[in-house]
Parts: C-alpha cells; structure tokens; sequence
C-alpha cells in the first residue's frame, strides 16, 4: 500500500490510494498552474447579491407596512445566512483559533466575504514563494476509453485553496435550498396575491433561481466526485448546459406548481409541504434502524454521540429540503463514515421522477379544478400543459446527461439505454425465450461502450484496497478466470 501523509500546524493530511501495479500505464504531473477561484468568487456574489436585495425589499414592506411579507422575507434571509456562518466557522475551524476579526464579521453575517478575500489573497501569492511541502495525490484518468493512473503533485497552497471550495460548494447548497428556494416560493406567492409586480421583488425573486439552479448544480456535481472518488472528474461545457437545464426546468416548474396549489388550497399546502419534508427527512433513519447500523465515526472526532446526532440531523434536514425541490443525486448513509451511499441506483432515480411527476399533475390538477377569479385571464389548461411539459423536458435533459454527457458514463454497468430497453422489451424476450427455449438477449449499449485495461497480473494486484467499483472489479474476474 502507498500512502503519503504530510502534518502540518498538527493536523494530519494523509492520501491514501493504491499503487499502481506494474504493467499499469503510470503517469507523473508535475505541479501545474493554479485555477481561479472563480467558483468561491460567485458563491459570494450570489450571497451578497440576494442579501442586499432582500433587504432592500423589506425596506420597502416595511414603508408599505406589510408586516407579513416582511417578516417572512427577513426569516427566509436571516436563518440560512446564520447557517452558513456556523458552516464556514465549523469547515475552517476557527473556534479554537486567535481570530477574533473574522469572528467578528461572521457575526455581522459578512464571513463569505472575508473568506472569498482570504482566497483571493491565498491565489495572488501563489508561486511567489517555494512551498514548504508537496503532497502525491493519485487518481485515475479515463483517456479514450482506458484508464491511466496519473500521480499529482499537491503543493500547500493547492491544499488551501481546496479546503476554500469545497467550504463554499457547502455554502452554496445551504444558500439554495435553506434561503433561495423558501424565499423565492414566498415572493411568487406574494406577487399572485397583491396582484401587481415590485421591480426589486422581481430581482430578489431572479436572483434565488439563479441561486437555487446554481445550488442543484453544485449537488450534482458534487455527487459524481464523491461516488467517483478515485477518477479524476472533469466535465465539458456541454455537460454543464445540459445539468442547467436540467435543473432550471426543474425547480421552476416544481416552485410554480406549489405556488399556484397554495392560490387555491392555502391550508392544503402546508400539509403537502410537511409530508414531504417529513418523508425525506425519516427516510435515511429508517433505513439506517432497519439495518441496525451504528453512527457514522468519521463525522468529527472530538464530538460526542449527542453532538454527531445533532450534526446528523442537520444534514438530514438538508438532504430533505433538497428533495423537496428537486432530486439530491445521492443517497444518505448514516452508518457509512463518509454518510453518501457511492453506488448508482437508477431504480432510486426513477421512482423518484416518477412520483414527483405524479404530484405535480395531482397539484395542479387541483388547482385547475379549485382556481379562483384571479387567473379568469390566464388560459389555465395550457398552463397546465406548459408545467407538465416543462418538467418532462426536465427529465429528458436529465436522461441525456446520464446518457451522453455524464464523465464516468464508461464505468456505468447499466446505463439509460439499457433500463428504458429493459422496460419497453421485457414481455418481447420473455415470449421470444418460450419459444425458443432461450432468449437472445441483444448486446448493451453501456457494456458495448466499456472499455476496461486488463493487465496479466492476478486479481489481487489489479486491486489491493478494493478502490476499483464492484463492476469493475466483477468484469476483471470474469476475465482473469476465463483465460
């Protein structure tokens, strides 16, 4: 086994990953040029931005004397912004540190500022000065369908500016589905019940789906990092369009549905809200009591089990109002050390699509039956149809980013094509084997597209710290035993 560890100020970094057997193609970079920190820059903006904007929008309440709007609009502003201080204090462990400036404008709601400013300054001063150590990060790469094994060279500053992102990725997620989505599902309820359109109400409420979209993004892609842990994820431009598609589509069509719901059934909707919460907030906990697990170890060592309780259900309460809105793309597990279930359930997938499309046709279904006065203007059945296609669009970019777009698609053991050929052909090949005693079964396009290194070194080798996924290590059996 190799491992490189590295200590510094008494914190342990340790990269602990397979060597590379020998025939294995092995690939050594050197020390490349920093990236920008462009996503910890936008986070920021994004933040600020939807915070000046909804202050502004509660002076104006507060002139116009709605006290209802205006106190849910500071509630919906106030709590995720809290949130994320203690996240970022928690992430940079600054308790336990003489700081006390940016201890301060974390308790003036100002600390993705100064981070965003640390970052920037981290950047700035990279190169300037040799590093004091280098750390070997080993990954595989998918090059042309093989997979090469490639060592990086990690220095210090690379570290920093690592911990400053993925701190903000955090930020981001809360900022979306904690604030963004509430307050954007708030102003368009407010706009249909005033009947008349505030400019600054219209920015706050562009500004939380750029917010939320941005958000689901985030989630997506950090679940194919960590289900994919030891490949080097990149992904196109085209990806990227396609997942914001996706995602916009999405959650504008889910937000607009239980908007328009609640026009019509107010009180109705506060149950179908708590129903939904409530499922996905429990569901992981069933789970994890059915399986009579034992709580995750490796959440924090210096809490006791009441505290990493606490910081399980907080993250269970994120995890539920992502889903709430839109798919989370993972699977809690609250016994595994790193709480994400890494494998691919396009059954988990598809159940969830499908009775989220459901719901929506039964809200809106409702609300075309119970609509009031209001919308005697608006063509309400092509409304309907509008949502419905909307999220259908939604799912379809969503199957062709999984399909075509998708950076590990090569290591799927089944893809899109393979589920939707197994639902629409089953009854055809279970007839076709009657008759002839055997089905043919057809080759799979996902399969046909695998293409895995197969070295003449036994099993053992390949893989010593079984990093390689179960598919993979299943088709390199099959393999090593034919032969």
């Amino acid at each position: 086994m190799c491992e490189v560890a590295m200590e510094e100020q008494g914190s342990e970094i340790t990269d602990m990953e397979p060597c590379a057997s020998l025939g294995e193609l092995m690939v050594v970079t050197p020390r490349r040029r920093l990236d920008p920190p462009l996503s910890v820059v936008w986070t920021t903006l994004l933040y600020c931005a939807e915070l000046v904007t909804a202050g502004v929008l509660c002076r104006t309440l507060h002139d116009d004397k709605d006290v209802i709007w205006l106190g849910a609009t500071i509630a919906f502003m106030l709590v995720p912004a809290v949130v994320i201080q203690f996240t970022l204090t928690f992430i940079h462990r600054d308790l336990g540190r003489d700081r006390p400036m940016v201890l301060l404008l974390h308790l003036l709601q100002l600390g993705p500022v100064i981070r965003c400013f640390e970052a920037l300054v981290v950047y700035f001063k990279a190169g300037k000065r040799e590093e004091p150590y280098v750390t070997i990060s080993r990954k595989i790469s998918l090059e042309k369908g093989q997979e090469v094994h490639k060592e990086l060279e990690i220095g210090q500053t690379e570290r920093t500016l690592a911990t400053h992102r993925n701190a903000f990725k955090r930020t981001a997620v809360i900022q979306a589905f904690l604030g963004s989505t509430p307050q954007l599902t708030l102003q368009l309820y407010a706009t249909i019940q005033e009947k008349y359109l505030l400019s600054v109400r219209l920015a706050l409420m562009i500004i939380t789906l750029i917010s939320i979209t941005y958000g689901a993004l985030v989630c997506s892609v950090l679940a194919i990092q960590i289900v994919y842990d030891n490949y080097k994820v990149r992904l196109r431009p085209g990806a990227y369009l396609c997942m914001v598609v996706w995602r916009a589509l999405e959650i504008a069509t889910r937000v607009t549905t239980l908007v328009l719901f609640s026009t019509a059934l107010t009180h109705w909707v506060f149950l179908v809200g708590v129903a939904n919460l409530l499922f996905f907030f429990f569901l992981p906990w069933v789970e994890f009591w059915a399986r009579k697990g034992s709580l995750a170890e490796g959440v924090e060592k210096n809490f006791s089990k009441l505290g990493t309780t606490v910081v399980l259900c907080m993250f269970t309460l994120l995890y539920a109002c992502i889903n709430v809105f839109c798919w989370s793309a993972v699977k809690l597990d609250l016994a595994h050390p790193e709480l994400i279930d890494r494998t691919q359930s396009w059954g988990r997938l598809a159940m969830y699509y499908s009775g989220r499309f459901v719901e929506n046709f039964v809200l809106i279904t409702l609300w075309y039956f119970f609509k009031s006065d209001f919308y005697e203007y608006v063509c309400a059945p092509l409304l309907v149809v509008q949502l419905l296609i909307c999220y259908s669009l939604a799912v379809l970019f969503m199957l062709l980013f999984h399909q075509f777009c998708h950076p590990c698609r090569r290591l799927f053991q089944y893809n899109v094509h393979d589920c939707l050929h197994c639902v629409c052909c089953r009854r055809r090949r279970a007839g076709r084997g009657a008759r002839n005693g055997r089905g043919n079964v057809p080759p799979s396009y996902s399969t046909a597209a695998t293409m895995v290194l197969v070295p003449e070194e036994p099993l053992e080798l390949l893989d010593p710290q079984n990093s390689l996924p179960p598919h993979v290590t299943r088709q390199l059996g099959a393999r090593e035993s034919s032969a």
